[in-house]
């Protein structure tokens, strides 16, 4: 029997809280840390924070193509 139940994790996040994760990637990506230190267990929170880091990493690589 398969649960309808998702990890609690996934339950609990809000507007801010995405906002957040993805404000603390774009940071990560600009600052050129690696994509893997997001630490977001729920999926909700690390796609977010990943698709911060995605916009941050390709604002680093403008800039340093612009320099």
């Amino acid at each position: 029997m398969e649960s309808d139940v998702q990890p609690k994790d996934d339950r609990h996040w809000s507007l801010e809280s995405l906002n957040k994760a993805y404000q603390q990637g774009y940071m990560a990506g600009l600052t050129g840390q690696p994509k893997t230190r997001h630490g977001h267990r729920a999926e909700v929170l690390a796609a977010a924070w990943e698709a911060g880091w995605d916009d941050g990493h390709e604002q680093l690589l403008r800039q340093q193509k612009s320099a």
